[in-house]
């Protein structure tokens, strides 16, 4: 797998989809020697089961397991600190992993309780964990959703699990972007896993999860996290911890010379109808669409301002029920015929939010 290539799969079954990501991208080769320490770093910023859309499927970690045990490589751990105030122990149980180690005999690291040393991060001066320190490979988990202070949180901002709580509140203290994106100067992505299956797109504690059915692999921190802005319905310029981390040397955030490869297509149906799907309902006439399609309308219709939204004349159509039909706005490829479409298969939320924005 290159460097500036992202991988996509969609379906129901996580374990399989995580198993076929890692073949795709030969993470055996990728890794290289058997005997390395191999991190797995899944996001568990609190104890709720990923369904509620805060936290990393224990399917995923199962899935590269099970393919990193069938390729020889047995030197494998576990390794989180949840967010601060919250205990990594009842996360590790309520999230899944306790049952997970004891299934596979990875051993669960809680960095909360591990020794630190501060690290040279291309200028700023960062505690790190030791047992992060220690890794040969690191393969980051993150989820892909919304956060309160930073707008979103995928592959950058997941390593913040791998400091102490009191370096925590100091990245607090001095403003979150700029030390976490110092923080991946040291701290490795050799591989990433993104949980995109159904995270919140408000709020990084959950509680409002969206369906994609997505998962995704790619191996520059920073081009993932661009991705994942675009897709949100975001510009990555709002995201400043991207682009410090550019400047750094730590990634690419050029999508246009990245290779975006789909290994199927997004499942048939429409997501989950959670709270904020439900509230935006109404804007939209749904036909048979495809999660990935009608997840990234309602980023958009979220993120379109309120007043451009109430004046919304007619809906917005969505779905494969309208190809070759005709209408007033549509999204994705199946309504290229309406007088105002936004194509893709998916498009991005960021592309159906500019031409939203423009119809009213």
């Amino acid at each position: 797998m290159e460097k500036n290539e992202i991988l996509i799969t969609y379906g129901e079954d996580i374990t399989a989809m995580a198993v076929r990501l890692a073949q795709e991208a030969n993470l055996a080769e990728l890794i290289g020697d058997k005997n390395k320490k191999i991190g797995l770093k899944p996001n568990l910023v609190n104890a709720k089961p990923a369904s509620m859309g805060s936290t990393t499927h224990p399917e995923i970690a199962e899935g590269l397991i099970t393919y990193l045990k069938q390729n020889g490589f047995n030197n494998i751990v576990i390794l989180e600190g949840s967010c601060l105030g919250a205990s990594t122990v009842d996360t590790f149980s309520a999230c899944g992993y306790k049952k997970l180690a004891a299934k596979t005999g990875v051993r669960l690291i809680d960095t909360k309780t591990d020794k630190s040393r501060v690290c040279d991060c291309k200028g700023m001066k960062i505690e790190i964990c030791e047992s992060a320190l220690a890794l040969d490979f690191m393969i980051n988990l993150p989820v892909m959703k919304g956060h309160c202070q930073t707008k979103i949180t995928c592959a950058l901002k997941n390593n913040k699990g791998v400091i102490p709580d009191r370096e925590k509140r100091r990245f607090h203290t001095i403003g979150l972007d700029k030390p976490i994106a110092h923080l991946n100067a040291v701290v490795r992505n050799d591989f990433i896993v993104v949980d995109g299956i159904c995270g919140d797109m408000d709020f990084e504690e959950g509680g409002n999860p969206l369906y994609y059915g997505r998962m995704l692999a790619a191996r520059d921190p920073v081009l993932c996290d661009t991705w994942a802005a675009v897709q949100m319905g975001l510009n990555p310029g709002e995201i400043p911890y991207i682009g410090i981390a550019e400047k750094l040397g730590i990634g690419s955030a050029n999508l246009s010379a990245a290779k975006i490869r789909e290994l199927n297509k997004a499942q048939k149906n429409a997501p989950v109808q959670t709270g904020k799907v439900r509230q935006y309902a109404p804007y939209i006439d749904e036909n048979n669409s495809c999660s990935a399609c009608y997840a990234s309308l309602i980023n958009a219709l979220f993120r379109l301002e309120q007043n451009k939204l109430s004046r919304l004349k007619n809906k917005i159509s969505v779905g494969q029920g309208f190809k070759g039909r005709k209408g007033e706005i549509g999204i994705g490829q199946c309504c290229s015929g309406f007088k105002q479409s936004c194509r893709g298969c998916p498009p991005s939320g960021s592309d159906i939010l500019e031409l939203l924005a423009a119809s009213y």
